[in-house]
C-alpha cells in the first residue's frame, strides 16, 4: 500500500467541489476539499479559490486539501445565488487590471469605481486599461483623458489601448513578469481577446457572454490561472459583472476612496462621513475642483444603495 506524502502548491482552477492544483514539484494534482474547511465559520461559498497557496495530502486514490496557507489578499464578491453570502473570485494578487471601455460597451463610471473600492478594500492594487481607443472620436478622446487624469491623480496607473495595436500591450507583458495578476472587466471590453494575446495557445474562448447566460440565477463563474511564457500566472476570470461591497461599513467607505482618506483629518470630526456633516473637507474639496464630482458622485451612490443589492455594470 502506498505511504500518504504531503506537498504544498498552487490552486490553479476550481470547480466547486475539485480542485487543479500544481505543486512546487510542478506537478499538477486534481484534488478534493476536506471537509472541515466547510465549518470554520467562513461565510464564503467557496472556502479554498484560484490563487490559493494549499497543503495537499496525496493518496493513492485522491488528493485531499487539508490546509490552506494565509492569504496576502483576495477579492470577493456577492454570491449569485445566495446574497447574503460571498464568493472570493481569487487570492493573492500582485496587481489587478480593470479592463474599460468608452464605447462599444461603455463602462460605467459606477463600475469602475465600485471595483477600486473593492481592491482598497482587500489590499490590491489595481491599473486601469483603457480599451479600444480606435473606435473614439476626437470628442471621445478628450473625455477618455479627462478621465485618465481624475485616476492618475489618485494613484491608478492608466493605460491606452487597442487591439489593432498589439504594441499598445507592451507594458502590460513586461509588468507581469513573475507576477500573479488578474484581468477583470465587463463582458465585451475585450479582455479575452488580451488573455488570449497574452497566452497565444491557450483556450480561452473569446467572445461576448449572452445578457440571458448574465441574468440566469443558476450562472456560476469559475476563476483559472494560465501560466505564461513570462513566468507569469494569469488569473481570468469571465463574466464578473457585479460587485456588492462586502463586509464594508458604510461609515468607513471614504476610507477606500484615497483621495478623501487623505483629507480626512482635515474633516472638524474624526468620524466624517462627509455627507450632511459641517466643517468637511472633502466637501470642500469638491466644491474647489480638488476632488472630481464624478468621484463624490460614486461615493454618495455607494452611500445610498442598499448594502445587499449588487451593482451591475452597464450593457
Amino acid at each position: 500500500m502506498q505511504e500518504e506524502s504531503y506537498t504544498n502548491g498552487l490552486v490553479m482552477k476550481s470547480t466547486g467541489s475539485r480542485y487543479k492544483v500544481k505543486t512546487d514539484d510542478g506537478e499538477i494534482l486534481d484534488c478534493f476539499i476536506k471537509g472541515k474547511f466547510r465549518i470554520k465559520g467562513i461565510r464564503t461559498t467557496n472556502p479554498i479559490a484560484v490563487g490559493d497557496r494549499v497543503k495537499i495530502r496525496k493518496g493513492q486514490d485522491e488528493h485531499l486539501i487539508t490546509e490552506l496557507h494565509d492569504r496576502k489578499n483576495y477579492i470577493i464578491r456577492k454570491s449569485i445565488n445566495l446574497s447574503k453570502r460571498s464568493h472570493i473570485i481569487a487570492s493573492n494578487i500582485d496587481r489587478a487590471y480593470l479592463i474599460v471601455t468608452l464605447v462599444a460597451p461603455q463602462t460605467h463610471i459606477g463600475f469602475i469605481d465600485r471595483f477600486l473600492v473593492t481592491a482598497e478594500a482587500y489590499g490590491i492594487p489595481v491599473s486601469i486599461i483603457w480599451n479600444k481607443t480606435d473606435l473614439l472620436f476626437p470628442e471621445d478622446m478628450e473625455i477618455l483623458d479627462h478621465y485618465i487624469s481624475i485616476y492618475e491623480s489618485i494613484g491608478y496607473p492608466c493605460h491606452k489601448t487597442t487591439l489593432r495595436d498589439e504594441n499598445s500591450f507592451d507594458f502590460l507583458k513586461e509588468e507581469t513578469k513573475g507576477k500573479q495578476f488578474l484581468l477583470s472587466g465587463n463582458s465585451g471590453v475585450g479582455k479575452s481577446s488580451i488573455a488570449k494575446l497574452l497566452a497565444p495557445d491557450l483556450e480561452i474562448k473569446v467572445g461576448k457572454i449572452s445578457k440571458t447566460h448574465l441574468a440566469g440565477q443558476h450562472t456560476t463563474t469559475f476563476a483559472e490561472i494560465h501560466e505564461l511564457d513570462n513566468g507569469a500566472y494569469l488569473i481570468d476570470t469571465p463574466g464578473i459583472k457585479a460587485f456588492g461591497l462586502i463586509d464594508i461599513d458604510p461609515k468607513k467607505l471614504g476610507h477606500y476612496f484615497p483621495e478623501m482618506f487623505a483629507l480626512l483629518p482635515d474633516c472638524k470630526f474624526r468620524n466624517c462621513v462627509h455627507v450632511n456633516e459641517p466643517g468637511c473637507a472633502v466637501k470642500a474639496a469638491v466644491e474647489n475642483g480638488e476632488i472630481p464630482p464624478e468621484r463624490y458622485d460614486s461615493y454618495i451612490s455607494m452611500m445610498n444603495e442598499d448594502q445587499e443589492e449588487d451593482y451591475r455594470g452597464g450593457h
